[in-house]
């Protein structure tokens, strides 16, 4: 299967509310591990949360102390946001063209978004918008593959879709980042299990029949793991921060 990352970055518009009732959170040692690479805390820093999609994240970052802003180019998504966060300020753009003030941020984040941009525009945008010091964090939460029966089932998922893995998210050579992995867990019935995996881009695109064939199989596996009906999803998330 084929597409243009922003025809897939688009496709969660149709799914908004799917996405924001079952994809995951984000444990509070991320948020901890953001202010130590970037020598300096959360609390009363202007933060900028690019691809804030439903606003995971940028309840989040706001939940800490953080004087936050959210950026979403999605009809769909920006709805959800404003449903969910109707104390937040939410901005449409995106992270090529931010509709943000010149060195006016501490903190410029992509939380699972950063992969939609193209670095030779986001790269310059986020050098604009951030203050001196300020920092660019990027990060990515991925189901833990050193888990067998999550990485079995990883590798139906790229069997699926003929994906080789994550070189998509290969940083940019510029700024110098520093990097760090977070390891958690979240407890969840199976049907949740299963709608989180609808929500991503990849089943989106391929549609309802294809997705439900794909999910119904990986139902009747996971049952037999988890006879009670409640899966552990084991997560990392790997946090790439650059001072600039």
């Amino acid at each position: 299967m084929t597409s243009t990352p922003r025809i897939r970055a688009r496709s969660f518009d149709a799914a908004a509310a799917l996405y924001s009732a079952n994809r995951p959170g984000y444990p509070a040692e991320l948020f901890d591990a953001l202010e130590a690479l970037a020598g300096r805390g959360l609390r009363g820093a202007r933060v900028a949360d690019v691809g804030a999609g439903t606003g995971i994240a940028t309840g989040l970052l706001r939940a800490r102390g953080a004087d936050v802003v959210a950026v979403e180019p999605g009809d769909g998504m920006a709805a959800e946001f404003r449903r969910a966060n109707p104390g937040i300020a939410l901005v449409r753009g995106d992270g090529d063209r931010l509709p943000l003030v010149t060195a006016g941020f501490d903190f410029l984040t992509y939380a699972q978004a950063w992969h939609w941009t193209d670095p030779a525009r986001s790269v310059p945008e986020a050098r604009r918008v951030l203050r001196p010091g300020g920092a660019l964090a990027l990060w990515w939460n991925d189901m833990d593959s050193a888990v067998p029966w999550i990485a079995e089932q990883d590798e139906r998922i790229r069997t699926l879709f003929d994906a080789a893995g994550l070189g998509y998210r290969t940083l940019p050579p510029e700024p110098a980042f520093t990097t760090r992995e977070v390891r958690w867990s979240r407890r969840i019935p199976l049907d949740v299990h299963l709608a989180n995996h609808a929500s991503h881009s990849a089943f989106l695109m391929l549609g309802p029949a294809g997705t439900r064939e794909f999910l119904d199989a990986e139902r009747a596996r996971l049952t037999a793991l988890f006879p009670d009906g409640t899966v552990e999803e084991r997560y990392v998330v790997t946090l790439a921060v650059a001072v600039m």
